[in-house]
């Protein structure tokens, strides 16, 4: 980022406070409410706070900040159109404030997880995750409420029900906020996004008490702690934290938890057709779908990691083992009774640099595929790089030269290639693992020896370790 551009960002970034200072004054002098104060400042300080976040350093993770940007969206949006029915006698849809409003708090948690966690990649499953127990804990938490909550509340039992939603919300938000800020040293980012979730909890459970009372005046001092709140959520972004891993097994577990409580609440209703509204099992219904998603998601990505780990040990060429599986299996050998073998080609260099690397590739896949066809399944075969194969036979030392010769009967006669017929032999160094052996450094030592030694020798075959 250039100076002049951090610098108009750093401008911008104070436009909400002073705003919010603007408008308290106007609310002193002119305390009623008022279209310009109350609909045009108000909701345009929201605006420049979810700006702000968008804004913000390029040291955040793009994955806190556009989240927390489209949640202070939807809640500009349903404060918009809450202020415009206030003030204004043509009202628009509050539909649209309930959506809104119930948007801003998933988009608004996950993204508080990622400003407070490490900014390692994101991946599906931690999208899923954190949208399976958000959706998923609120719709359980507010199923098991609504009935009782019914009982003394008046209204539609939608009304009641997100009268119920906002507040479990809240604590939800305060809850992960505060565990997840306990997890690291205290900073500045991690003090501003508790005192904006704490400050935006507070406001909401005054509403709604308020509400519940008839104590409530539209466009009051206390409507103001919502932007304090906002504004402090888009500061905290412009402060860098000491970022934690989330623990993967307590997420899976919550998952599991949150999972298997929205297949009860499907089940209670199941049973009770009417003792719960219907429009609360689209939320656990939704949870259940998204589970299922995961799942798929698990499983591709396990298939994805197991793929990617076998390629990291196998050879591109041949489709053998390669070096680093080798070596790692030779760890193994250490501990067991068994032979080392090392394979390496002889007159390979003269048919590469002859005829290309092409041929010389079409060699190498042939000569694999006769030595792989040539052992016993529980020998490893490898190649080590360039025409060096590699191969562990396990067992008794018998074994280990029944190999032996069994690989040197495979180059008895040429390999066809598209240039035409060409022979080659091979060098093998042995090195049994006996009590002379300690490590897989002796045993490659040994075998290396043995190896350079068949060069040098007719039969082209020396043993050592013995």
């Amino acid at each position: 980022m250039s100076k002049s551009t951090g610098r108009r960002y750093s401008v911008f970034r104070f436009l909400a406070p002073t705003l919010l200072l603007i408008h308290l004054g106007i609310r002193l002098v002119f305390p009623n409410p008022s279209i310009f104060a109350d609909l045009v400042i108000y909701n345009a300080i929201a605006l420049i706070c979810a700006l702000t976040v968008l804004n913000a350093p390029r040291f955040n993770d793009n994955w806190a900040r556009v989240p927390i940007f489209i949640a202070l969206i939807f809640w500009t949006i349903g404060s918009s159109i809450s202020s415009w029915n206030s003030l204004i006698s043509f009202e628009l849809p509050s539909q649209i404030t309930d959506f809104t409003y119930a948007s801003f708090y998933p988009f608004l948690l996950f993204g508080i997880v990622r400003a407070l966690t490490s900014k390692q990649k994101i991946i599906s499953l931690e999208l899923f995750d954190t949208s399976i127990i958000a959706l998923g804990s609120t719709s359980i938490i507010s199923g098991l409420l609504l009935k009782p909550a019914m009982l003394h509340f008046h209204g539609s039992s939608f009304s009641v029900f997100l009268a119920i939603f906002y507040p479990i919300a809240d604590v939800v938000l305060v809850a992960i906020t505060i565990s997840l800020a306990l997890l690291q040293r205290l900073n500045l980012r991690v003090l501003l996004l508790l005192a904006a979730i704490t400050i935006f909890a507070t406001s909401d459970l005054y509403f709604l008490y308020a509400s519940n009372r008839n104590t409530y005046s539209f466009g009051s001092l206390t409507d103001d702690g919502w932007l304090i709140a906002l504004i402090l959520l888009s500061q905290a972004l412009w402060y860098q934290g000491g970022e934690v891993e989330l623990n993967e097994k307590i997420n899976n577990y919550a998952v599991a938890i949150t999972l298997t409580l929205s297949s009860a609440i499907i089940a209670l209703t199941a049973l009770k057709p009417h003792y719960l509204p219907n429009f609360v099992l689209i939320p656990a219904f939704t949870t259940l779908v998204m589970g299922f998603v995961r799942m798929a998601l698990a499983i591709k990505d396990a298939k994805q990691v197991n793929t990617e780990r076998e390629l990291a040990r196998t050879d591109e060429l041949t489709g053998l083992p390669n070096r680093r599986r080798f070596l790692s299996e030779l760890e193994l050998l250490t501990r067991r009774e068994g032979t080392l073998l090392i394979l390496d080609l002889n007159g390979f260099k003269q048919i590469n640099d002859k005829y290309g690397h092409e041929i010389g590739d079409q060699l190498l896949k042939q000569v694999a595929v006769r030595f792989s066809r040539a052992l016993s399944p529980e020998v490893l075969l490898a190649r080590l790089g360039g025409d060096e194969f590699g191969a562990i036979v396990y067992g008794p030392s018998l074994l280990g030269r029944e190999a032996i010769l069994a690989i040197r009967s495979t180059l008895s006669y040429p390999f066809s290639l598209s240039v035409g017929e060409v022979s080659v032999g091979v060098a093998i160094g042995a090195a049994e693992n006996n009590e002379s052996v300690r490590s897989k450094e002796d045993l490659l030592r040994a075998a290396d020896s043995a190896m350079y030694q068949a060069k040098r020798s007719q039969p082209g075959l020396v043993e050592r370790g013995k």
